[in-house]
């Protein structure tokens, strides 16, 4: 039994390997039949049908070079030109009225703060009437002096005599002077109980209230003289020797205003913590901007002739940047570029491409290279 089991078993496995070989022959016979007559369809089929289909519509345009220009662009932000700060000359007054708030405009000479003048009207009415009784005693003593002079004269008063009045007629006129000035001093003093503008301006700050005692030098407002702002830039140390006054210079706020200006002055020095230098620039009157505000800057170097493209004919990949251009048999080749900066709706290309390329634009998107496309009737526009 065990014998006749184990003859059995090869003769079974022979069979059924002969079965395997025999199925795989069938399968590839069938195959080979079937691709020939695959074959034969597609050439019996017209030239027509063989044709590529265009897979999409696009737009071109010829390169050709124009003028840009050459920009770095900074950051910084817009300060005031001048800020006045606005204090008594006088203090231990009373602060009575304050007459302007922020953002007032303000002339020159106008009065912005006034201050109890009770004291100092007193103290001028004190030292009139001193001045009134030295110029009383000065003519006592001048008079004196006068009969004096006449007696000298006829031998009838001692020389002593004759000095004692010479000296209190001296005495009496300095002690006039003395209190002129005095008063002069309170007059002053009462004048600049009126606190004024040193200029036209904006009033951008106020610390005084009405009621404190006023302290001399003590802030009380802050003037932003003539209204005027300007833009401090930072400029890296290795650009500042391309910046001079007179430059233009465009300016974007990060609400979006745009306001142009001029370079008044490049810093002498660098700024050893981060290395840059600052440029200021005069801005024009304008009511969106404000001292603190952020702002862009877009310096104007030289203009020369180069290669734009719109921003849609550039397409993104890997980390490169490339563009379609347009064969002559309408399909396209993709080309790699290296850029440069941004205008308005353009892009400089420094390298990549040349005078004469049909360069796609719109559709340059959904492109890959050796594509077959119809060209628009925007195509060399």
């Amino acid at each position: 039994m065990k014998l006749g089991s184990g003859l059995l078993r090869p003769r079974w496995l022979a069979a059924l390997g002969a079965v395997v070989v025999a199925g795989g022959l069938i399968v590839a016979l069938y195959g080979r039949d079937a691709d020939r007559g695959a074959g034969a369809q597609r050439a019996a089929a017209p030239a027509g049908s063989r044709a590529r289909q265009a897979v999409l519509t696009v737009a071109a345009a010829e390169l050709r070079p124009v003028e840009v220009a050459r920009s770095i662009t900074i950051n910084g932000s817009i300060f005031a030109w001048q800020e006045v700060i606005i204090a008594p000359e006088v203090g231990g007054y009373r602060v009575a009225e304050v007459k302007v708030d922020v953002g007032d405009h303000v002339k020159r000479g106008q009065t912005l703060v006034e201050l109890s003048t009770a004291l100092l009207d007193a103290e001028v009415a004190t030292k009139n009437a001193a001045l009134a009784q030295r110029e009383a005693q000065l003519v006592a003593d001048a008079a004196a002096l006068e009969r004096g002079e006449s007696l000298k004269g006829m031998n009838l008063i001692s020389q002593a005599d004759y000095d004692k009045l010479k000296s209190a007629a001296l005495t009496s006129r300095a002690g006039v002077e003395s209190a002129r000035a005095d008063l002069q001093s309170s007059t002053l003093r009462l004048k600049f109980t009126n606190v004024t503008a040193p200029d036209d301006g904006v009033i951008t700050a106020r610390t005084v209230t009405v009621g404190q005692i006023a302290q001399a030098g003590g802030e009380m407002l802050r003037v932003l003289r003539n209204g005027r702002i300007e833009w401090r830039g930072e400029v890296p140390e290795a650009r500042l020797g391309e910046l001079k006054p007179g430059q233009r210079v465009t300016l974007t706020t990060a609400d979006g205003a745009v306001v142009n200006g001029a370079i008044r002055v490049v810093a002498p020095t660098i700024q050893a913590g981060n290395r840059t230098g600052l440029v200021y620039v005069d801005l024009p009157p304008n009511d969106r901007l404000r001292p603190g505000m952020f702002a862009r800057g877009d310096i104007e170097i030289t203009r020369a002739m180069a290669f734009t493209v719109p921003l849609q004919s550039v397409v993104s990949s890997d980390g490169y940047s490339y563009v379609f251009v347009l064969r002559s048999d309408n399909t396209v080749e993709r080309r790699r570029i290296e850029t440069a900066g941004v205008r308005d709706s353009e892009i400089e290309v420094t390298s990549g491409i040349e005078a004469g390329d049909m360069v796609v634009g719109k559709g340059a998107g959904f492109l890959k290279d050796g594509d077959l496309v119809n060209v628009s009737s925007e195509a060399g526009s």
